[in-house]
């Protein structure tokens, strides 16, 4: 029986980088293209314990604090005082980040009497609220590949 040889050159090593590098060509096709900006939301001052922080992206004044209009939303356990999420795929552009503790995994900001939140939230540019929060007051410009921001939590 003769021994195939692993020699640069040999037959065998050809055989084998043809087979590595099909692989690789495979897996890649195979993998998401992030195409488009990707925006990190760090999220601090977090009373770690239960439930999850819940990281809201809106693009216009329409549909900023109403979840079930944001461009996404994200969700990481509330295990540290600072959480990250990070958005891919976004337009670049004006965005405003809306983010609160989720205590009781309700996936909502609980209100005491329809408008005072009973956990923690923030916003993206950390406005001072007077009334009711503003699109304007928390617009972040977006661009690419990678913007960041941070939040503090306000209990």
């Amino acid at each position: 029986m003769r021994m195939q040889s692993c020699e640069k050159g040999g037959r065998l090593y050809r055989t084998l980088r043809r087979s590595l590098c099909l692989k690789i060509v495979v897996l890649l096709s195979l993998a998401p293209v992030a195409r488009g900006a990707s925006l990190i939301v760090s999220v601090e001052d977090v009373r770690a314990g239960t439930g999850a922080v819940r990281v809201a992206i809106y693009s216009d004044a329409d549909s900023f604090r109403h979840e079930e209009r944001a461009v996404q939303v994200l969700s990481a356990p509330a295990n540290s005082d600072v959480i990250s999420v990070v958005f891919h795929g976004l337009k670049s552009g004006p965005y405003a980040v809306v983010a609160y503790h989720d205590a009781n995994n309700n996936k909502k900001l609980d209100l005491f009497l329809g408008f005072l939140p009973q956990e923690g939230w923030g916003l993206s540019n950390n406005p001072k609220i007077v009334v009711r929060p503003l699109f304007s007051a928390s617009v972040i410009d977006v661009a690419e590949p990678t913007t960041s921001t941070l939040i503090w939590l306000h209990y």
